[in-house]
């Protein structure tokens, strides 16, 4: 049977949209989550009074990602707690949505040192007190891999993230620790809305676009990309390395000249 009991995870960005039907998938398949979170009060509650139904002993840990010490207290806290970590799912990420000809310093110093600068400081920590045969999951964006507007600084980071998992599949590859990236489309959550308005048109606009871009005709449910996320965590998934996992829909593979 394919499952996470006694399993342990940290998921950040994990009470909110993705990240928390990330944390709840893990719980249902038996694993105990940290979930971070950076200031909704509110969500982080909410998600921990959801996750606890299934696994008692989750725990929320907050901590903004950008801070370094910050990072690697919320690892050492949810190790204190658990003993161990068995699966970080690396989630948390923002942005300033604007063209590069209008990005400002900041925009690119905070950009980075969140997603990737936090990424670094979790995994270095993490490998202290995972045991041989875990498993690290970086969510990343098909801004990645082609033009957003007002993707720029954060497709440059993604893309930062997706060649680092190659890395870090290598350094920690001897102890069976494997290290995977997971690309995503768009989903109904709330930074999805947010970006529309940057673009200008309704939600309801965009999503008919991208559905018809799909090769399922429609957008996916956050359970679906969550479940891809935890089959990639699963102990059966022990030669999967190095990748970055494409799950948008055939998207990105749309033929332009297609009605």
């Amino acid at each position: 049977m394919h499952d996470l009991n006694g399993k342990t995870a940290l998921v950040t960005g994990g009470t909110r949209g993705l990240g928390r039907a990330i944390s709840r998938r893990l719980a249902a398949m038996g694993a105990t989550v940290a979930m971070n979170y950076r200031r909704d009060e509110d969500s982080a509650a909410s998600a921990l009074e959801e996750v606890r139904a299934i696994a008692p002993r989750s725990i929320l840990i907050k901590a903004d990602l950008e801070n370094d010490s910050e990072v690697r207290a919320m690892v050492a806290r949810a190790a204190s707690e658990f003993g161990k970590i068995d699966i970080l799912i690396a989630n948390a990420a923002a942005t300033a949505f604007k063209p590069l000809l209008e990005t400002k310093p900041h925009n690119i110093q905070r950009t980075f040192s969140l997603s990737v600068g936090g990424f670094v400081a979790a995994v270095q920590e993490v490998s202290r007190v995972m045991p041989d045969g875990g498993r690290v999951l970086m969510v990343s964006g098909i801004d990645s891999i082609r033009n957003l507007p007002g993707h720029g600084v954060l497709g440059a980071a993604k893309a930062a993230l997706e060649s680092m998992v190659r890395d870090f599949a290598f350094e920690l590859g001897p102890r069976g620790i494997t290290v995977n990236g997971l690309n995503v489309g768009y989903i109904d959550t709330d930074s999805a809305h947010f970006y529309t308005r940057y673009l200008g048109i309704t939600w309801e606009e965009f999503k008919r676009r991208c559905e018809e871009r799909s090769a399922m005709k429609r957008l996916p449910t956050l359970d679906e990309i969550a479940a891809v996320a935890c089959l990639i965590c699963l102990p059966e998934a022990s030669y999967l390395t190095a990748q970055t996992i494409l799950v948008d829909g055939g998207f990105t593979l749309h033929f332009p000249g297609a009605e």
